[in-house]
């Protein structure tokens, strides 16, 4: 009888209910937690990448327009000096060459600002690289230089690309047709190696045989063995 009021009277433990809930209604408000975490995290991220690039294009902005307000002073100043006839012949040559060197910076300038708005305008667009510009000017009868500019819209995963460059010439030569790969494939130069932000400029030169025709040029950007970008130009 002791033993029986121990179990079933008053002073017996006390025995709770309780109803069974699936393990998947606790995991389901630690899933919404995190794919609220996560996509507050892309926004910031995108907002500070916005930023950046944002203050990038107004730096170019002010840049551009500094070097607008100095070059329309030395053409004006050059201007005056051609007509004066106590310039010295040195000094004006000297003027004259900075003249035209800031120009060409210049237009390099306004050519990186557009290319950056059109990155800014297209930020739904796939992160791969992109051949922009490709010219080819020749320098003395068998030798080229060339220039390309390439692009990188970096994403959360990838902030940067990593690959190289390859240029495929095509030429004439003594009635036959012949082509050029540089860097040659067993070749590792780091000249060739690409490392793209957001833009990047690459030029150089590059050889032809005597008497040969320069055809066509192709630039590859390539990751790997895989091609992922190219742009080609015909002469």
């Amino acid at each position: 009888m002791k033993q029986f009021r121990r179990r079933f009277g008053i002073t017996a433990p006390r025995l709770v209910v309780r109803s069974h809930v699936p393990w998947q209604w606790y995991a389901l408000p630690l899933v919404l937690m995190v794919l609220l975490l996560w996509v507050a995290a892309s926004l910031i991220f995108q907002r500070s990448e916005a930023g950046v690039v944002g203050r990038e294009l107004e730096e170019m902005r002010e840049r551009l327009q500094v070097q607008q307000s100095e070059l329309d002073f030395l053409r004006s100043t050059a201007g005056t000096g051609l007509n004066a006839v106590s310039m010295e012949r040195a000094a004006q040559q000297r003027l004259l060459l900075k003249v035209q060197a800031l120009e060409r910076e210049n237009t390099s300038l306004r050519e990186d600002l557009l290319l950056y708005e059109r990155l800014v305008s297209a930020p739904g667009e796939d992160g791969g690289p992109a051949i922009d510009k490709l010219t080819v000017q020749q320098e003395v009868p068998s030798r080229f230089r060339y220039r390309l500019a390439l692009t990188f819209l970096p994403t959360r995963q990838t902030p940067e690309f990593r690959g190289r460059l390859q240029l495929l010439v095509a030429y004439q030569h003594a009635g036959r047709e012949a082509s050029l790969l540089l860097p040659p494939s067993n070749s590792l130069q780091s000249d060739y190696q690409l490392e793209i932000k957001r833009l990047v400029r690459r030029e150089g030169v590059f050889e032809l045989p005597a008497g040969a025709v320069l055809k066509s040029l192709e630039a590859r950007v390539l990751q790997g063995d895989t091609v992922r970008a190219r742009l080609s130009t015909q002469l």
